[in-house]
């Protein structure tokens, strides 16, 4: 696991670019970690922590309702404790970095691939052969990282490389390759991630209060 002194400049890195590619404000400071809004019907705020500590937990202690999200880069048991009663913890995740550029994996026949660029974002559209949508993705490039964002392949068309194919995709139009590749994993994610030449620099965790 990456110290967390030099965790948090590449976890600003990653949350600035996500922020791009998602359309919503760019994080500020706010209680030793970032603060992003953004005001979706299903997240008021987020709150993004390198390590745990005092402002973590008095900004738990102030938040009552649910839609805002505490993330921290550590594992669910240092995430739960740090916080009051009331707070659920999700499903645990990743944050990654890339080791290598992915294989030049391409669709297998039969899907059709649409690369779509705007500014500094990326989108990836895999479609079958019926015109359904198979699998998506995006990726936004800063001058400190190039991340990878919603990675998806639909439950009817995986374990057929079509993940691989999106990545290797977003890759290709990345312009300065020595820009630090970064994303956030699920748990199934992690798996498909490690298999491209991805490491993990911190479990990623997640907690909101429920909504009533």
């Amino acid at each position: 696991m990456t110290d967390p002194a030099a965790l948090d400049p590449a976890l600003f890195a990653w949350l600035a670019a996500r922020s791009i590619a998602r359309g919503v404000p760019l994080p500020v400071a706010s209680h030793g970690g970032y603060r992003v809004d953004t005001r979706s019907d299903t997240e008021t705020a987020r709150w993004v922590f390198a390590h745990a500590g005092p402002g973590l937990e008095s900004l738990a202690r102030a938040i009552h309702a649910p839609r805002h999200f505490l993330k921290l880069c550590a594992t669910p048991e240092v995430l739960h404790a740090a916080l009051p009663p009331g707070w659920q913890i999700h499903p645990p995740g990743y944050f990654m970095i890339a080791n290598a550029a992915p294989p030049n994996q391409t669709p297998a026949p039969g899907y059709e691939i649409a690369i779509e660029r705007r500014g500094a974002v990326t989108q990836v559209r895999i479609t079958a052969a019926d015109g359904t949508p198979a699998a998506s993705g995006y990726a936004a490039e800063t001058a400190e990282a190039f991340i990878y964002d919603r990675i998806e392949t639909a439950p009817a068309h995986r374990r057929r490389g079509l993940g691989g194919a999106v990545m290797a995709a977003l890759h290709r139009a990345k312009r300065r390759q020595e820009t630090p590749e970064l994303l956030v994993a699920t748990e199934e994610g992690r798996a498909l991630y490690t298999t491209l030449g991805w490491r993990v620099l911190s479990p990623y965790s997640t907690a909101s209060i429920p909504a009533t």
